[in-house]
């Protein structure tokens, strides 16, 4: 059985389900429409093929249809119109903030393509936020480094890291384009890292950010401040500044 498909899109394994599995059907169904919908087959704003014809290309039930479109909605990957059918949304990537993940090991699971342009490296004098953050005095070298992130080949965020001088003259040595600092913090330069502290809130883009972004000025955007910890120590200070259209960070918090 398998997925609905361009004309001239072969078909392959991963657009099949397989009807014996333990995996429900409106589960694989989902996740085939997802992969179709995160990989650009199905375009931002394009109509989704009718119930009819994705009953026919899966061989499934109307409910099953349902069932997966409707999870694909909760999710915000597909809108209805009335009276016109289901559409592709723009896909709004979120982040949970319950896990310490770099942007790309969040990203990855999801199916997204994720890479970075540096934009700087330098030598900076720490100003004073940065110096009572990362517990030096203002005015001490710290080493600066700015990325423009990129999810799905759309620039998303905007990155200002700030770390201790002499692990930011080894991270610019590391491969900063594909890779997240914080596999490259631990996986190469053996920092343990434990836990950070995180603030959020809403700005308008400057004229630097929405030209980075390719926003227009005043646009809404996220900025996040976070301060990382290897043990008891902090390493890692940051300003992220993510498009509002399109970033959201999720929390779960329990009551107990």
């Amino acid at each position: 059985m398998n997925a609905l498909r361009k004309p001239d899109q072969p078909a392959s394994a991963e657009a099949r389900v397989v009807p014996m599995s333990s995996v429900p059907m409106h589960t694989q169904i989902r996740e085939i429409i997802r992969r179709r919908v995160l990989d650009g087959t199905y375009p931002p704003h394009s109509q989704m093929p009718s119930e009819s014809q994705m009953m026919q290309a899966f061989s499934v039930s109307r409910i099953t249809i349902r069932q997966a479109m409707g999870d694909l909605q909760k999710e915000g990957l597909v809108f209805k119109v009335a009276g016109k059918g289901s559409f592709v949304a723009k896909p709004k990537a979120f982040q949970n903030l319950s896990r310490l993940q770099g942007f790309g090991e969040a990203m990855g699971p999801w199916g997204y393509e994720t890479f970075s342009q540096v934009l700087s490296t330098r030598q900076v004098a720490a100003s004073e936020i940065v110096a009572r953050r990362l517990h030096v005095a203002i005015g001490e070298p710290v080493y600066e480094i700015q990325r423009l992130r990129y999810l799905n080949r759309e620039p998303i965020s905007v990155d200002q890291s700030y770390f201790p001088l002499a692990l930011g003259e080894r991270l610019v040595q590391e491969d900063l384009a594909t890779r997240d600092i914080f596999v490259i913090l631990e996986n190469d330069l053996g920092q343990h890292l434990t836990h950070a502290d995180v603030q959020i809130e809403a700005i308008s883009a400057d004229a630097f950010l929405a030209r980075q972004l390719r926003i227009e000025e005043a646009s809404p955007l996220l900025r996040i401040e976070r301060l990382t910890y290897a043990d008891e120590h902090p390493i890692d200070f940051e300003f992220l500044y993510y498009r509002g259209d399109a970033f959201q960070y999720r929390l779960r918090i329990d009551r107990t």
